[in-house]
């Protein structure tokens, strides 16, 4: 199959413009398919600067890509305007130490993590283990510390603990964020299944009240942002400093430490309740929501702020 010339002209403009592309589905932030997310999780977890192109939004390109470096699937990642491969490479070169040389940037920790395996968890995976000769177990922890277990081929240089008569490998993001876990067997009103405790993983969010957001912000021990847009804010505005979401604002609050104490605000607490989820998603651990929104701060904290 040929690909069109202006449409190669695109790509090729693309691949000149940026070292180092990601053609992936959706965006870094929102990836929509487990194999993107995985390419793009590795670059974060490696902390390279590199360009995405959402193939959602743009069907000439998605399509266009896989003429053009004769790959057939997305996610795709190009170095100096060379095809590298998809996710599955990606995770091995990274894993390796290859991915980090050919980028230039420090080769990840490989320290194996502290891992606990409870008599229950072990007996139940040493049984799913018996069958499958020379395997052994691997846990992978995505960015949003979801964890999910496969048997896989042994491999003797990957970052591995040996405990309870298991072997458990983890690629290099996996075991920074599996330092410390807990793994049990559960059988109670969850039903039965693999549970694990990640002390490392972001806190739910939680809730505070608009008078105790506003002695926070006044103490300078919490961040406010108002998720509404301008023409909301216009109508009523907290008497407090605030950060928003205009401009760059949501780019500027992404790049705050990640421990950093955030609260949103939105009119009655739906929207800032998602931007919440989708920061505590991004990996901030003490991320809160203000309960009732604008319209509460309003009842209790001010009474000069108008309602609507």
């Amino acid at each position: 199959m040929s690909l069109d010339p202006a449409l190669r002209s695109r790509i090729e403009s693309l691949l000149q413009a940026n070292r180092v592309v990601l053609f992936m589905k959706g965006q870094p932030g929102m990836p929509q398919c487990g194999f993107s997310a995985k390419a793009s999780g590795v670059l974060e977890d490696l902390g390279v600067e590199y360009a995405h192109v959402n193939v959602l939004a743009d069907p000439e390109i998605r399509e266009g890509i896989k003429v053009f470096g004769n790959w057939p699937t997305i996610p795709q990642l190009y170095v100096d305007g060379e095809l590298i491969g998809g996710s599955d490479i990606i995770e091995q070169m990274a894993a390796s130490g290859e991915l980090s040389q050919l980028l230039g940037v420090p080769e990840p920790d490989r320290t194996p993590p502290q891992v606990t395996v409870t008599a229950a968890a072990a007996e139940k995976l040493r049984g799913a283990l018996a069958d499958t000769g020379n395997a052994a177990l691997a846990l992978s922890i995505d960015a949003r510390f979801q964890p999910r277990f496969q048997i896989a081929p042994r491999n003797d240089n990957a970052i591995a603990v040996e405990t309870q008569g298991l072997r458990i490998q983890f690629d290099p993001a996996s075991a920074r964020r599996a330092n410390g876990i807990t793994i049990d067997w559960v059988d109670d009103f969850r039903g039965q299944g693999l549970a694990i405790d990640n002390p490392n993983a972001p806190k739910p969010v939680q809730a505070i009240t608009p008078a105790e957001a506003d002695r926070q912000v006044r103490s300078g021990e919490l961040v406010l942002v108002d998720v509404r847009p301008p023409e909301e804010r216009a109508i009523a505005s907290v008497a407090v400093p605030h950060r928003t979401f205009d401009g760059s604002g949501r780019l500027d609050l992404e790049s705050l430490p990640k421990d950093t104490r955030i609260a949103f605000l939105c009119h009655r607490g739906g929207r800032s309740g998602q931007a919440a989820e989708e920061f505590r998603r991004k990996g901030f651990s003490n991320v809160l929501n203000v309960e009732g929104g604008i319209d509460r701060w309003a009842q209790e904290v001010d009474g000069s702020v108008p309602r609507y």
